[in-house]
């Protein structure tokens, strides 16, 4: 019976793309952006002066600026344990994660581009703190609250929160993103990428970071650097994930030069590649055509747990 059902899903996902489907759950631009807004307790101690950026794994990263630590897309499964991507599809872990769940610093707040639980999984929807604040899609928004979690932000397109922590401020705003082509939406959670600015004055952000989300290069991203010009980092989601081994909805190696020659970063960190196995464009695509493209002082490689140290502009 098991196998009968997935073999059902597969048909169906088979017959939606080959046919075309609306977009059941497609991101869509909101009239008028919303603004929400979110305040912190104040930091105990003075912040550092200067930022980090911890590579945790797939597409999981610890963010520390201006006394926020902030947490992306939470995926702390370990080598050879599955997550469940809808359908009846699988997918095995093949790495371990730079840091288990409970060894994570204090969180202010999680930034989750969609509800797949490669970026939201079982361990975490289980063990993570339920008051923790999660900035995400309204789609993801609303099965993080059917679960339980008590502190969750739902955003459109282009809308917006506004984050306190004493005097520190920090804007994130919801970016486009496309899960796959047009078909394959119908069947995907939505996806938004992230644009957070730190400091108090938006316009001259003391520092910009662009998060791509797992998205697929398409017309909507061309807006993104007239919005917001001057992009210090961005984190790019890669991977090549295929699924039923065929339908691509995440970039891959070329995509993501496509993508850093969209945003024009200063620079840039791959992320999302090589940990499971419906990942099939490993890292060396991307690097090699990073070279071809001759961008090699654009971007920056993190092995897992490794570190990258910034400091804010300065206008």
């Amino acid at each position: 019976m098991r196998l009968y059902r997935a073999l059902r899903h597969v048909i169906l996902l088979a017959g939606v793309l080959l046919m075309g489907a609306p977009v059941a759950h497609a991101q869509t631009t909101s009239p008028a952006a919303a603004t929400l807004t979110l305040r912190l307790s104040p930091p105990s101690a003075p912040a550092d002066a200067n930022g980090t950026v911890q590579f945790i794994g797939t597409a999981t990263v610890l963010i520390r600026y201006q006394g926020f630590t902030i947490l992306t897309d939470p995926n702390f499964l370990h080598k050879g344990e599955h997550v469940h991507l809808g359908y009846g599809i699988t997918s095995e872990r093949l790495t371990n994660p730079a840091l288990n769940l409970e060894q994570l610093p204090p969180i202010d707040l999680v930034v989750l581009s969609h509800m797949h639980e490669d970026h939201f999984d079982k361990l975490v929807q289980e063990k993570l703190d339920r008051n923790v604040p999660i900035v995400t899609t309204k789609e993801g928004a609303k099965a993080l609250a059917d679960i339980g979690f008590k502190r969750t932000y739902g955003l459109d397109t282009w809308d917006r929160i506004d984050v306190e922590k004493g005097e520190a401020r920090l804007r994130i705003t919801a970016a486009p993103g496309r899960h796959g082509k047009v078909g394959m939406q119908a069947l995907l959670p939505s996806v938004m990428g992230s644009v957070l600015d730190f400091g108090p004055n938006t316009g001259t952000p003391s520092y910009r970071m662009y998060i791509s989300g797992d998205t697929l290069v398409y017309d909507d991203l061309k807006t993104i650097p007239q919005r917001f010009p001057g992009v210090d980092l961005a984190l790019l989601h890669l991977g090549g994930t295929r699924i039923l081994g065929v339908f691509k909805v995440t970039m891959d190696g070329k995509d993501g030069v496509k993508l850093l020659q969209i945003i024009q970063p200063k620079k840039a960190i791959p992320i999302h590649y090589d940990d499971y196995d419906v990942f099939k464009s490993p890292l060396s695509d991307f690097a090699q055509a990073v070279k071809a493209a001759g961008l090699d002082e654009q971007v920056v490689y993190l092995a897992h747990g490794a570190t990258y140290g910034f400091a804010p502009n300065t206008h």
